[in-house]
């Protein structure tokens, strides 16, 4: 992962929120909460406002194939 992770870190942000919410299913997360639940990331040192909506869902995606992988799906 790396040090610092930026709203482009997509892939590892995808990877991280899968750990800590691991039985969350990344559709149902409002992009209001994913906003948060990134910003709460360890190493996250972006600014917020760069965030919009293409990022979120590019990163709720990276998710849930975390989740789906991690679910048998």
């Amino acid at each position: 992962m790396p040090a610092d992770l930026t709203w482009s870190s997509i892939e590892d942000i995808g990877i991280m929120l899968s750990e800590k919410f691991p039985d969350l299913d990344p559709l149902t997360v409002r992009f209001t909460d994913l906003h948060r639940y990134v910003m709460e990331l360890p190493g996250f040192s972006d600014d917020p406002k760069k965030s919009n909506e293409s990022k979120l869902e590019a990163i709720q995606m990276a998710w849930y194939e975390e989740y789906k992988d991690n679910h048998g799906g």
